[in-house]
């Protein structure tokens, strides 16, 4: 069963676990479950996915009820009127606070704008060797997309040189075998946790939050890891 968020007669949103795709994909012919047949027939009625996450992202996933509400819901998506918020566990000590600014490439090669704002909570570090030193360090950060380009919370992290942990193949592939070997974890840390738009019927804000998973939690909560809190909020 998914894991429901929030509900109404209008729409939907679950806690879409890591691994899972939101539909069929001609790129991803391995998979034999989806989040839209599975969340279909949990309720027993056609559901539109009002956006998308990668597969491997975990959080929360908005679905319509209907195909108006989700058209209403799409379009404060492309007007940029949904606020999302995320959290990465990622290599390296990163800032306090910053802004990512770095168009990204499209399929064909065409540039499009892409901001990132992120803000660093936590630093820890775990005794695994990395070059010279003896220990690799490690961020927990938030991070508040205002464009939603494809992978583009992967590929920023990327290009600042602070990687997701367990992101293929925009990740470090070095760290990715580490956290396999040494803890067992074959999961992308990049997770959902937060959407605010406005209710397409009602008007009102809606707010809807989705807790970690396991996997996440574990990591974070590694006493190894001695994640020091770096603000008052999460």
């Amino acid at each position: 069963m998914l894991e429901i968020l929030y509900q109404d007669e209008q729409l939907v949103a679950i806690n879409k676990p890591h691994g899972l795709l939101v539909h069929r994909s001609k790129i991803a012919n391995d998979a034999d479950e989806f989040a839209v047949q599975l969340l279909r027939d949990q309720l027993g009625q056609t559901v539109y996915p009002a956006h998308r996450l990668d597969r491997k992202t975990a959080g929360v996933l908005v679905f319509a009820l209907s195909q108006e509400i989700n058209v209403a819901l799409q379009t404060q998506f492309m007007e940029r009127k949904v606020k999302k918020k995320y959290l990465a566990f990622v290599r390296g000590h990163m800032e306090d606070a910053g802004t990512i600014d770095y168009p990204l490439k499209k399929e064909r090669g065409t540039e499009q704008e892409a901001i990132t704002h992120f803000t660093t909570l936590k630093r820890g570090e775990l005794p695994f060797p990395s070059g010279k030193f003896e220990t690799s360090r490690y961020s927990l950060v938030e991070l508040v997309p205002e464009t939603g380009r494809m992978h583009q919370l992967r590929r920023h992290l990327a290009h600042v040189l602070h990687p997701i942990i367990g992101d293929r193949p925009h990740g470090c592939n070095k760290q990715n075998k580490l956290f396999l070997e040494k803890l067992g974890m074959n999961t992308m840390l990049l997770h959902a946790t937060e959407l605010s738009f406005n209710h397409p019927v009602s008007g009102e804000e809606i707010t809807i939050k989705a807790p970690l998973f396991g996997e996440f939690e574990r990591i974070i909560a590694l006493k190894e890891l001695n994640l020091n809190h770096q603000r008052d909020s999460c």
